[in-house]
């Protein structure tokens, strides 16, 4: 490795990628641009770049948009639906992902009972499970008929299946689980499969640069 045409053969050589010449087998080394993208997720796809089981991932509704590598921001599982982040700016990812963060994350739940007020205060009050403990940070009945009905759930922390054990362990099940927020982003009309880029006032939003 050459750093501003100087050879360096220590691998903890310290560099600016913004300033210094950086050239590995005499070829030089570009700065990736930072990309923000949003999908709606459809379900059935898994939320990882290759699967095991040879499974549909996510990364299929990005094929052929000339787009680098990107990582999702967190995940939503098989049977989940809705908005999914991806970047390649590991320290918004970061920044978005902490524990600390706090960053609202709103779903809309179709679950198999009639719901009423009292189910989502215990949804707000919360459980035990497994050691954790699982609760909504905010709970509302949206829409019922006579044997289902539609929930708003939110949460600001994001534990393994958090929503799903949270109503299992009332003994509700759900049927369709959706992502609709995150922060202030919105899903919107966003069609299954299909992703846009952020704006940048949509990305500062979500992680505000540090000072």
């Amino acid at each position: 490795m050459r750093v501003n045409g100087a050879l360096q053969r220590d691998p903890e050589w310290p560099v600016q990628l913004r300033q210094d010449r950086i050239e590995v087998n005499g070829q030089p080394i570009r700065v990736e641009a930072k990309v923000y993208l949003m999908l709606n997720k459809p379900r059935g796809l898994v939320t990882t770049a290759s699967d095991e089981q040879g499974r549909d991932t996510v990364f299929r509704c990005l094929e052929g948009k000339g787009l680098p590598f990107l990582a999702p921001v967190g995940r939503l599982d098989k049977a989940s639906e809705g908005l999914l982040l991806f970047t390649n700016d590991t320290v918004w990812a970061a920044q978005i992902t902490a524990p600390g963060s706090h960053l609202d994350k709103t779903y809309h739940v179709q679950v198999d009972c009639v719901a009423d007020e009292a189910l989502t205060r215990q949804l707000c009050h919360g459980v035990t499970d497994d050691g954790d403990i699982l609760a909504a940070k905010a709970a509302r009945v949206l829409r019922h008929g006579t044997r289902y009905s539609w929930l708003e759930l939110v949460l600001d922390e994001g534990k393994n299946r958090h929503i799903r054990r949270l109503l299992a362990a009332l003994e509700v099940g759900v049927l369709r689980l959706v992502r609709v927020a995150i922060g202030s982003l919105q899903l919107g009309a966003l069609t299954k499969g299909e992703s846009r880029i952020l704006t940048r006032a949509e990305v500062t939003a979500l992680a505000p640069p540090k000072a």
